[in-house]
């Protein structure tokens, strides 16, 4: 990720609705959630919905995809990653105790393997 990437990705997540929809399908996780429900979940209407998935699918931080008639909306997990690691590449300077908390936070949110599903 770039520079002019990251700073769409950050511009996309100002807004508290585009936060709230990007925080809900990482709990989803990789199978995502329908339109409908994901709307349901955030609190807008349809309308307003389908505006900050454009904007966050422009930002590469959602994908979507058909099934059926319906549309499925899921993180974009290597989008998400690059952001982090764009904040984090030049982070400790040969210092690694200034980057422990953020390391540290990061493996917290590991997931367990319980099953075929395991994302980070």
């Amino acid at each position: 990720m770039d520079q002019r990437q990251a700073v769409a990705a950050f511009a996309a997540l100002g807004q508290e609705h585009r936060l709230s929809i990007v925080r809900a399908l990482v709990t989803a996780g990789p199978d995502g959630l329908a339109a409908g429900v994901l709307a349901g979940e955030v609190g807008v209407s349809g309308t307003n919905l389908s505006f900050h998935l454009k904007e966050l699918s422009h930002a590469g931080l959602i994908q979507s995809r058909r099934d059926g008639r319906s549309i499925i909306y899921s993180a974009a997990y290597d989008g998400l990653s690059g952001l982090i690691q764009f904040l984090m590449r030049d982070c400790c300077q040969g210092r690694p105790e200034v980057c422990a908390p953020a390391v540290e936070a990061l493996a917290a949110c590991l997931c367990t393997p319980t099953g075929d599903t395991v994302h980070a």
